[in-house]
């Protein structure tokens, strides 16, 4: 073709001609080169935006906040899950999103599910859990009782988790799953399979799987490893429990509210948790494991559990969570025309001496 037009044109047209072309292509270059750094930009943009919260944010006056357990590759997380309080539920946002946000999670089974561990297997595992690199930022969980890691003169300590249920709820639970299973794995066969007795008929025949004694479980759990926290009854470990709930544990939610619960976590724990709220809202694993040929108690019932002193101090334990976890709630989150989000950062540093020239 271009051979054509030279045989066609005079030669200064031609010599116009390769010039015009030439023009058109370092503009075309030129566009396309537009293109890409215009491109470039948007995925740093992009990039910084899907990374913001992990990211230092600057206060008024210079000042930089790093947010503390947010994207530190060494972190562990603990949750020592107690039985029949949406433990599963939770469990399976964690194996959803460790492999988008970059984490190892780690079942701890225990021989004969005791949640007990021996004096060696505390220091095995508190070597395992500080000292296994590999496997950092790592997320655990299991029927375990708490474990004082500064006991053991561990240097890193990790961040516990857990949930807790209405103990009559959580009891009641636990003594069906027991018999018929649930919808998680319903052809497994169960301890209590066959026995079709309820409840409530438990409750007024004296039978041990529904004696108040068996509420005794959440407690022990916060309580930890000393004897005494398994002592049925005993105020020492009431008090112990709640002292660690509220001094070893970043957050402790509700069966009951677990969708605020993870909401919270996401926003301290992007590392872990970023993107759990709207997987915890949509993902079809969420509400997945629900015990069956659950019947709710007859009045007489509730009340005869509620009279024995080892209800009344579950009872304590669980409101006194309800309330620290409602007061966290609320100073972290916010509600408006019935939508709930995350309250942004209220502080920031200023009258930064000396001056930085």
């Amino acid at each position: 073709m271009m051979g054509l037009l030279r045989t066609m044109m005079p030669h200064k047209v031609q010599l116009l001609a390769v010039l015009a072309f030439g023009l058109a292509l370092l503009f075309m270059e030129n566009q396309i080169q537009r293109i890409e750094e215009s491109r470039e930009v948007l995925e740093r943009t992009m990039a910084r935006h899907e990374g913001a919260e992990s990211e230092p944010r600057k206060g008024g006056a210079g000042g930089q906040v790093t947010p503390s357990l947010s994207e530190a590759d060494d972190v562990v997380v603990i949750y020592n899950r107690v039985p029949k309080t949406g433990s599963t539920s939770f469990t399976n946002i964690a194996y959803d999103l460790c492999g988008r946000n970059g984490f190892h999670v780690l079942h701890i089974n225990t021989s004969k599910n005791n949640p007990v561990l021996s004096l060696q297997d505390q220091v095995r595992f508190v070597h395992n859990v500080t000292s296994w690199s590999e496997m950092k930022p790592a997320f655990y969980h299991g029927h375990v009782v708490y474990l004082d890691f500064s006991k053991y003169g561990a240097e890193g300590k990790p961040t516990y988790v857990n949930v807790v249920r209405d103990p009559v709820e959580r009891l009641v639970s636990y003594y069906y799953f027991l018999r018929f299973g649930d919808d998680y794995r319903p052809g497994l066969r169960r301890r209590k399979q066959g026995d079709k007795k309820t409840f409530d008929e438990c409750v007024a025949s004296g039978g041990p799987d529904c004696a108040a004694e068996k509420l005794w479980l959440q407690i022990p759990f916060f309580c930890g490893h000393h004897s005494e926290c398994w002592t049925v009854g005993s105020r020492w470990a009431l008090e112990t429990a709640k002292a660690n709930l509220v001094r070893q544990y970043l957050l402790v939610g509700l069966t009951e509210e677990l969708e605020d619960f993870v909401m919270i976590l996401e926003a301290v724990l992007p590392r872990f948790f970023r993107g759990a709220t709207q997987l915890y809202r949509t993902g079809k694993k969420s509400h997945l494991r629900k015990t069956s040929e659950k019947k709710p108690l007859a009045p007489e019932t509730l009340s005869r559990l509620r009279q024995s002193e080892v209800w009344k101090m579950e009872n304590e334990f669980y409101l006194f969570a309800q309330d620290h976890f409602h007061f966290v709630r609320d100073h972290a989150v916010r509600e408006k025309d019935g939508v709930v989000s995350v309250l942004p950062q209220s502080f920031f540093y200023e009258k930064i001496y000396p001056k930085v020239s």
